[in-house]
């Protein structure tokens, strides 16, 4: 999910709160430390964890991106992880070529096989336009054997394009090597047990300005419900989260039900928010108005009976999500878009 998904979630969360509600009218701010909560894993990681990851491996293809090279430097951290046993982190960084120019490139991690592939692409702008006909002349795709299976756990394929490059980790498994997309993302900073931990936090830092422990004890709840709201919202799609670091390590996989930007789940998403906190300010005031039952069959039950619909409609006639063009695309931005989101 958005950014703006995840704060209004938290907001509309603090708000089946009465009290938080009182105190939001009153000129408090606990309905919005709700939607702080909501923000916080994503803010982690995007300012910190991302700049605490160290990498074994860096692709740096410069202006005159090689295919070949590219794929013969996959190949080389892929056996040699399999070879030690030991993990390897690897960075494909972008290409940029001007203000507002980068050329892009695709890697795949070809599914049911023990292939990779690389393929050097068009000029792109910031916003991902491809330019017609830039190309390197005679590219074509590079296929190369890792000679291993090779369990991808995201998507086939990744467009670098802008901005900063993904990052995936390189993993034995038995006999076979399993790829980890943004292994520093949705790790420990996506943990229910780190939220209660960000709640009593925040309660602390209210009681410290406020002197005030009732308003506290709800900063501290609606930061925690907002923080795992966060998480929950996150575990619908594909990469997981490790939900309940520091007694795991590993990210636990999400359902795959929706991608980071797909339009429709963040547009419901923001809606539903919007038409809740409408709902509880309505009925926690002194002369209610709305007509409840038929608020919620309108403002909520439709909305997601009709663009509900047309979403899963649409996921089915493209067949396999990880195998859509809208989802690759999602893929490959998830990173982006949210750092862009929280700066």
């Amino acid at each position: 999910m958005k950014g703006i998904s995840h704060f209004i979630t938290g907001v509309a969360i603090a708000t089946f709160f009465p009290e938080v509600v009182r105190n939001g009218a009153a000129g408090g701010l606990l309905p919005m430390l709700g939607g702080i909560g909501g923000i916080l894993p994503d803010t982690i990681d995007f300012k910190f964890a991302k700049y605490w990851e160290r990498f074994d491996v860096e692709i740096d293809p410069g202006p005159n991106a090689d295919a070949a090279i590219i794929a013969d430097v996959l190949v080389a951290a892929m056996r040699g992880t399999y070879e030690s046993g030991k993990d390897c982190n690897l960075v494909a960084h972008t290409i940029r070529m001007g203000a507002d120019l980068w050329r892009e490139y695709i890697i795949r991690f070809i599914p049911d096989s023990d292939e990779i592939a690389v393929r050097i692409g068009p000029l792109v702008n910031t916003g991902q336009v491809p330019f017609a006909g830039s190309e390197p002349e005679g590219a074509q795709e590079v296929r190369r054997k890792v000679g291993i299976p090779v369990r991808n756990t995201y998507s086939e394929e990744y467009k670098i394009n802008i901005f900063s490059g993904p990052s995936f980790r390189f993993a034995r498994e038995g006999e076979g090597l399993r790829v980890h997309f943004l292994d520093w993302h949705h790790r420990w900073t996506h943990s229910l047990l780190l939220a209660v931990g960000v709640g009593l936090v925040m309660g602390l830092l209210v009681a410290l300005f406020t002197r005030d422990w009732s308003v506290a004890g709800w900063g501290a709840l609606v930061t925690w419900l907002g923080f795992s709201g966060h998480i929950l919202e996150d575990q619908m799609g594909h990469m997981g989260s490790n939900l309940f670091w520091p007694l795991t390590k590993q990210r636990i996989p999400g359902p795959g039900f929706v991608h980071a930007s797909d339009a429709i789940p963040n547009f419901l998403t923001v809606w539903t928010s919007v038409a809740l906190i409408l709902f509880n300010l309505d009925r926690f005031s002194k002369t209610p108005r709305l007509p409840q039952p038929a608020y919620l069959l309108a403002a909520v039950g439709l909305p997601w009976l009709v663009l509900g619909g047309i979403y899963v409609t649409g996921k089915l006639r493209r067949g396999q999500p990880h195998a859509s063009e809208e989802s690759i695309r999602q893929s490959e931005q998830i990173a982006e878009t949210k750092a862009v989101e929280l700066a």
